[in-house]
């Protein structure tokens, strides 16, 4: 007997109600985005008033800064609360957030997607180290961003003398999950896209809650059409297919099989550039001299992307073992807003999967974004300017990486450097510090890194620090810059200054 219902987005739409805690699956710039469903959703509570109230679960961010994605969702009194763990793509649920009217919670991407897996299991939460001494300890903020979030969803507990958070169980009444196609009898595959992400573990947690799940797909084919192994959410888990043939891979992109591994494409060596502005050009080119030929990689959203163009144009993508968190390996890497996708991906797994190897620590080195950093190392990419920006993948990847090299440029906002002659000058220094006190919250905790052995740089177009067991350490300088007039007057601390040399020359060329 086949339960699955197969409707359009607006009469699935009509299947959640006011007060259901709903969880959506997608990544950046619409992949693996239910986008039809998400439309349909926003119109009806436009026309209608209703669904109210929802509490909305998300593991990595989804939207295109304007109007698709979770910003459809984004509409006072259509959306009570959020637990998410990125926010940059929805500007309309952060001015939410920022202006108090809805609850918001940021967890790390992976400890979304574990706990989703946990509830769907069953079991008692989700036990981790995950978090320890950033703004999710309970210590600290325990996930909540504004005055408004007053639940407390994480504790400290202790096993064995060592100190975990437990991320506590809630009900999902309803998730919404993409494929590429459904058979009759309801199966999803989502072999077509660019990354599998966590739709089953969602479907898992709402159809195990009691609740529904809506799969969105671009087609429906008959019985037996899909290969078995291809299936990520079997038929018995979904309740509704909603067949969408205008379905893009991206925003306004259509479907390439070169990304979602199915086909492989001729890739020139000029396929992937180096960063066109300097600053970030400089950072790439000398964050890459930390490469380790045969080491487990990954690389964060943002400044690290211009790290793919090194790679591409020295033609060493052969000696490293690149990963994302998304769950694609290898291939050539897609920045910017396709960041999480690549093209000729040799492996692509669940992102859940993919956190369960960083969790347990897989990864050699990883180079990830700064927002700003303080005196003792703590690193904030979370809360920026009073913005919720929220960790990502960034605080499971942070912890446990043998070696973490954060990239990011020495100020912000309108500053202008030149390479001339050898030299870099420094044309105007930006407006804002990133080299603070105390940053405003912590998502990389320098006193874990320090307890666990980890390995510590900041590479910036100026100069490069060390994380050291006293302090930030100043190690590297550019060639034409000098200390006291180009560092230490932009910098709310001194930092240990000894094995100082120049930044290599290959970094500026």
């Amino acid at each position: 007997m086949n339960r699955t219902k197969f409707l359009s987005a607006e009469n699935a739409a009509l299947l959640v109600r006011s007060g259901d805690t709903i969880a959506v699956s997608g990544n950046g710039a619409g992949m693996t985005a239910a986008e039809a469903i998400l439309a349909a959703l926003e119109t009806r509570f436009l026309a209608t008033g209703e669904p109210r109230d929802l509490t909305l679960v998300h593991s990595l961010g989804l939207g295109d800064r304007d109007q698709r994605g979770t910003n459809r969702l984004a509409h006072e009194g259509m959306l009570r609360k959020i637990v998410a763990s990125h926010f940059t793509w929805s500007g309309r649920i952060q001015q939410l957030i920022r202006e108090e009217k809805i609850e918001a919670y940021s967890f790390p991407a992976g400890v979304v997607q574990h706990l989703l897996r946990e509830i769907g299991a069953g079991r008692p939460g989700l036990i981790t180290h995950s978090g320890l001494g950033t703004f999710v300890d309970p210590r600290q903020d325990a996930g909540r961003c504004n005055q408004r979030s007053m639940e407390t969803l994480v504790e400290l507990v202790r096993f064995d003398g060592r100190e975990y958070l437990r991320y506590k169980p809630f009900k999902i009444d309803v998730a919404i999950v993409r494929g590429t196609y459904a058979d009759a009898r309801g199966n999803i595959s989502p072999e077509e896209e660019a990354v599998d992400l966590d739709i089953h573990t969602m479907a898992l947690a709402a159809h195990n809650s009691g609740g529904i799940v809506l799969a969105q797909v671009r087609q429906v084919l008959e019985p037996g059409a899909l290969n078995p192994r291809s299936i990520r959410v079997p038929g018995i888990m979904v309740d509704a297919v909603v067949a969408d043939n205008r379905q893009e891979l991206f925003y306004d992109a259509p479907y390439d099989a070169t990304i979602s591994g199915s086909r492989r494409a001729h890739l020139g060596r000029l396929t992937t550039e180096l960063p066109k502005k300097l600053e970030r050009r400089i950072i790439a080119q000398r964050a890459a001299m930390e490469l380790k030929r045969n080491a487990s990689l990954n690389f964060g959203f943002g400044m690290p992307g211009g790290i793919f163009g090194v790679i591409a144009g020295q033609e060493i993508a052969d000696d490293l073992w690149i990963s994302v968190e998304q769950g694609a390996h290898n291939g050539r890497m897609l920045d910017d807003t396709l960041f999480g996708a690549a093209r000729n991906p040799e492996v692509i797994l669940p992102s859940i999967e993919q956190f369960d190897y960083y969790s347990g620590g897989g990864i050699d080195q990883t180079f990830l974004g700064m927002g700003e950093a303080d005196a003792r190392g703590n690193v904030n990419v979370s809360h920026l300017a009073g913005n919720l920006v929220g960790p990502g993948g960034f605080i499971e990847i942070a912890q446990n990486a043998k070696q973490v090299v954060f990239c990011g440029t020495f100020d912000a906002q309108g500053s202008e450097v030149a390479f001339e002659d050898g030299r870099l000058r420094i044309v105007k220094p930006g407006k804002i510090q990133k080299f603070v006190q105390a940053v405003e919250r912590i998502t990389f905790s320098a006193d874990y890194a320090r307890q666990h052995g980890q390995e510590v740089l900041y590479v910036t177009e100026r100069c490069v620090f060390r994380l050291d067991p006293e302090g930030l350490r100043l190690i590297e300088i550019a060639p034409g810059v000098e200390i006291e007039r180009d560092i230490l007057p932009f910098m709310a601390f001194r930092p240990i200054i000894g094995d100082l040399k120049k930044m290599d020359l290959a970094a500026f060329q």
